[in-house]
């Protein structure tokens, strides 16, 4: 039987009712003491290196994680992380930006309610878990919930109750498990050179969401602060630029100073394309602007935080940026860009 480290960091999947809301305090071993019948098909072991709300997790966090998965990397044939679902998605990008060309499963899951109720979705997401991260030939990050397994760079969670939580975004699911089968939507990826381990980050991105009515001059402020701002635009991606709330005049601004913006979108599906409308090619001429195209807001966000702990030239950041990892980027955006 396989043999596959259960990572616990906490969430709901670990919470229990302390009289002032739920908390994490469950054990590792009582996560597995939960789900017997994993015992049955591999070999579990397991350690805790956070016991906390994912809200209060923190670009360091993704580093313990790395550390821990890294020494163990050649102990185990696979990985489970259990994890809060308020940032779980932010985690799965980062991992997948972190730990590049794995040979092996890395998979993380929670769940929408505690193990020890009695109707929890945490016992199956778990157990699905598990089975995937015992496949032959399953190579990744991937995020498991509610029967799906989603590509680290592409999950995204859409209700904050509801069972089925997290969905694939502009991308297919990688595989649907079923009563323990798994059924595989693309073949095996192939990892050449063996993984890459990252053991750093630099958290020097602001995420502006963009609203009628917002102040352009609040790009002066978070300009001064951060080496990155990425603007949450509308629609296909673009920037106001009328009157007296004229973000365009700011990003010139940013951009002259070798600050790097990325422009993405609020809608959820099919991304940007800052050609189609004059808001968009007016702004497409300044020498450190971006666009999304179909990357979910959680794979741009870490995965600038991962290049801008590799580098400080801004240029080689815009150059790696399209360079797809983990499937974040559409081969058809990638000749949009051409």
């Amino acid at each position: 039987m396989k043999k596959i480290l259960l990572i616990t960091t906490g969430g709901t999947i670990a919470s229990r009712d302390t009289g002032e809301g739920l908390t994490p305090a469950a054990k590792p071993e009582e996560l597995l003491d939960a789900a017997p019948q994993i015992r049955r098909f591999c070999e579990p072991e397991a350690v805790s290196i956070l016991n906390i709300d994912s809200t209060n997790l923190q670009p360091e966090n993704w580093i313990q994680m790395v550390q821990v998965i890294r020494e163990n990397y050649d102990r185990y044939d696979g990985f489970v992380l259990t994890h809060g679902t308020d940032t779980m998605a932010y985690t799965a990008s980062a991992l997948s930006y972190l730990i590049q060309n794995p040979d092996k499963p890395i998979v993380l899951t929670g769940s929408q309610k505690p193990i020890d109720y009695p109707v929890t979705d945490a016992v199956k997401n778990l157990t699905d878990s598990f089975v995937l991260a015992c496949q032959e030939h399953m190579a990744g990050v991937y995020l498991v919930f509610d029967g799906k397994a989603i590509f680290g760079t592409r999950a995204r969670k859409i209700r904050s109750k509801s069972y089925d939580a997290f969905e694939s975004v502009n991308h297919p699911a990688a595989a649907q498990i079923y009563d323990g089968r798994v059924v595989r939507y693309f073949p095996e990826q192939v990892c050449p050179g063996g993984p890459v381990f990252y053991d750093r980050v630099r958290p020097s991105v602001f995420l502006l969401k963009l609203i009628p009515g917002l102040n352009p001059d609040v790009l002066e402020y978070v300009g001064a602060r951060y080496d990155v701002i990425v603007i949450e635009s509308y629609g296909v991606g673009g920037v106001p630029f009328v009157d007296q709330r004229n973000f365009l005049e700011e990003v010139e601004r940013l951009s002259s100073r070798g600050k790097l913006v990325v422009v993405t979108t609020q809608v959820l599906f099919e991304g940007s394309d800052m050609d189609i409308y004059a808001v968009g090619q007016k702004v497409m001429h300044c020498p450190f602007l971006l666009q999304s195209y179909d990357m979910t807001v959680e794979a741009v966000v870490t995965k600038l935080m991962w290049l801008l702990g590799q580098t400080s030239d801004m240029e080689e950041i815009r150059r790696r940026f399209y360079e797809p990892v983990n499937r974040d980027l559409s081969p058809v955006q990638e000749s949009l860009m051409g």
